[in-house]
């Protein structure tokens, strides 16, 4: 499959394409949201299924293989929001809080690129490491204290013990950790009952997922307007220079091609779930609409549709 097959076969995936829907549906006014209700279960659904098929995958590896993947995801948690935290007030010269918080946003990971990254990855025939989903409840935590610590550094007021509550206790990282948790002490058997419903059904819950997100990111920029243009030009930006870095540095520890090309996703995307929420509690003055329009209007749609491919088509050609 050369390039623009890739591409086109990214473009033309059903969860894609449903997150276009869902956004055309906005703009012509249709009720097409989903309740909220449903828009719960369904992502507390998928983080479950991430870590209960991320923790079945690991039985039988061995620890040691999980240290060099780790360190490197550690690695990039502190300096991607580091970076970020620079960049922003030196360059985009935003306040302290405002650049911690999209420190914030981008130092974390969002679950549903990574998601849509392994779906890519499977029906692309690429192989990916077992120890991903690992790397992703590695990743969540990390690039928010840096940020907090960076603003520390700048202001006082800091809710560090609320903050961190929220963070470690949150619905994304309990759900990745207890999944991770669950699917390496189950058995084969007990977690072949399950399967089917975990395994089988997940990429048609994403694709309903998408489509509501989709309606979300409509619904935020005909409410919210743009966001000023050097900003959006950072949220596009961004991704590509963390995501280039992700794959060559996943490739420079060993990793498949397709598990670099997911690394280099990992590194790209920015939270829009876990990262708001320690934000509005840790930073009230931050002008937390501006990150959250960034990494869930600008950085997650231009990585679910053009992102991903690029990714893969970078990993391919260094490996």
């Amino acid at each position: 499959m050369n390039s623009l097959d890739l591409a086109i076969e990214n473009l033309t995936s059903p969860p894609v394409l449903a997150f276009v829907l869902g956004a055309l549906a906005v703009i012509l006014r249709s009720d097409l949201r989903l309740p909220d209700p449903i828009h719960t279960w369904i992502s507390t659904y998928l983080l479950l299924a991430i870590g209960l098929k991320g923790g079945h995958s690991l039985k039988g590896s061995e620890l040691s293989t999980l240290i060099s993947p780790a360190v490197l995801t550690i690695a990039f948690g502190i300096a991607i929001p580091a970076v970020i935290f620079f960049v922003t007030t030196k360059l985009l010269r935003l306040s302290a809080p405002d650049a911690g918080s999209l420190a914030a946003h981008y130092g974390s990971v969002s679950v549903v690129t990574f998601t849509a990254a392994m779906i890519f990855a499977t029906e692309a025939d690429f192989i990916t490491e077992p120890y991903l989903t690992s790397l992703v409840a590695i990743l969540e935590v990390p690039g928010i204290v840096v940020a907090l610590v960076l603003v520390s550094m700048k202001s006082d007021g800091i809710k560090w013990r609320s903050a961190v509550h929220e963070v470690l206790t949150g619905r994304s990282v309990l759900l990745l950790v207890g999944g991770l948790v669950i699917g390496a002490v189950s058995s084969a058997n007990s977690f072949s009952r399950v399967e089917p419903f975990f395994v089988g059904m997940f990429s048609g819950l994403l694709t309903l997922f998408l489509l509501d997100m989709g309606a979300t990111v409509a619904t935020r920029f005909a409410t919210s307007g743009r966001p000023p243009l050097r900003m959006a030009i950072f949220a596009v930006i961004s991704p590509i220079v963390f995501g280039t870095t992700g794959v060559i540095a996943a490739h420079a520890i060993g990793t498949s091609i397709g598990g670099s090309a997911v690394f280099g996703i990992m590194a790209a995307s920015a939270s829009y779930i876990a990262a708001p929420a320690a934000v509005r509690i840790a930073l009230p003055n931050a002008d937390s609409g501006l990150s959250l329009g960034l990494a869930l209007g600008v950085t997650f749609p231009f990585n679910l549709t053009i992102g991903i491919p690029l990714a893969f088509i970078l990993s391919r050609s260094i490996g």
